[in-house]
């Protein structure tokens, strides 16, 4: 099991741990959860993340009492919560939707939770008001919702999950309903906001940048299955399966042949990731960081098309044989990188993992 960094500077943490042990859920002839194991450190955020369908909510609705397992058990600071109702609990979720209440204003959407657990009036306050302190919107505590902007609102529906000082925050696409622009200024601040309370985070997203930007690990899933959890960076560069290797990131798959730990592609022999076909021919999964390309005179592949990122440039790149390849770029070698430009392609002898061609 990973264990959570210490963020206080103290040696403490304010999380408890979570441990999913072999969590089974049908709906039907679907199996939403098919043996789901993970151990969550006190005071990590573990991003899950996978396609529509796969799980991942599912198993958030499981922890946080929405929604019964059919096998398994789920414990919470070592304790059997398997079967505990959602309002024992202790957890503080935030969904997509804000579910604020539109005829009350900021401050008390925060404290709704504290007067349901029958805080006085001037202690919720008081947390209230620190909450959305916490969250940057002490100027809007008199606002109602429809006064606020889409990502006021959902820090609004974080400070209100936050004040009750949950055991575990839950996150259910929280971001979804946001711009671009919204999105990443918010994931920012849920991540600073999180690391300063320390409080143990599940967050749920089918964004990959989200999830690698928040998570100290994330989880993939597929099917009901966990395929893989790890920090974000090993989970990038060393994928476990074929289906982590191809739905994290983007990839080219670059006809080679495997034998002996390496596979050879485009004229390079590259290191093999445990797990992957051969030998034989294959099918290597480049990403298009690790592709090289040198404009050559004489040279028998061309550029395609150019796509400008802001610091990076995508090209695309038609090899002799006919199949193209992506290569990303600093932006400062766009320039001559134009369509029709004949190019030597390259491959970084960094390690990939190959599948069956």
């Amino acid at each position: 099991m990973t264990v959570a960094p210490d963020r206080t500077g103290t040696g403490q943490r304010n999380g408890v741990g979570v441990q999913f042990q072999d969590l089974h859920r049908w709906y039907g002839r679907v199996h939403a959860l098919d043996g789901l194991t993970i151990d969550i450190a006190p005071g990590e955020l573990v991003a899950l993340l996978g396609p529509s369908g796969c799980g991942k909510t599912t198993a958030l609705r499981a922890l946080g009492g929405l929604d019964e397992v059919d096998g398994g058990r789920i414990l919470v600071d070592g304790k059997d919560m398997t079967h505990v109702p959602a309002s024992k609990r202790g957890m503080g979720i935030v969904f997509q939707a804000y579910s604020l209440f539109p005829n009350m204003t900021s401050i008390d959407n925060v404290a709704y939770g504290l007067r349901l657990r029958g805080v006085g009036k001037d202690e919720r306050r008081k947390r209230a008001g620190a909450m959305l302190e916490l969250v940057g919107l002490e100027k809007q505590a008199d606002r109602y919702p429809y006064q606020m902007s889409g990502g006021q609102q959902q820090r609004v529906a974080l400070a209100r999950a936050l004040a009750i000082e949950p055991k575990v925050l839950l996150l259910d696409e929280p971001l979804s309903a946001l711009d671009a622009k919204v999105r990443r200024q918010l994931r920012e601040e849920i991540r600073r906001i999180q690391i300063a309370v320390g409080t143990t985070t599940l967050f749920v997203t089918h964004d990959q940048e989200e999830a690698l930007a928040l998570g100290d690990r994330v989880g993939v899933m597929s099917a009901g299955r966990l395929e893989q959890i790890a920090p974000p960076a090993e989970l990038y560069d060393r994928p476990a399966t074929a289906f982590v290797a191809e739905f994290v990131g983007l990839t080219n798959r670059l006809k080679g042949f495997a034998g002996d730990g390496v596979v050879e592609v485009l004229g390079a022999h590259v290191p093999l990731l445990a797990g992957s076909a051969g030998p034989g021919p294959v099918a290597a999964l480049v990403r298009p960081e690790a592709i090289r390309l040198v404009a050559a005179d004489g040279a028998d592949a061309h550029v395609l098309a150019v796509s400008f990122l802001g610091s990076l440039g995508r090209v695309q790149v038609q090899l002799p044989d006919g199949d193209l390849v992506v290569a990303q770029v600093p932006a400062t070698d766009v320039a001559g990188l134009g369509p029709g430009t004949a190019v030597r392609v390259t491959v970084v002898p960094a390690p990939v993992f190959a599948v069956a061609g």
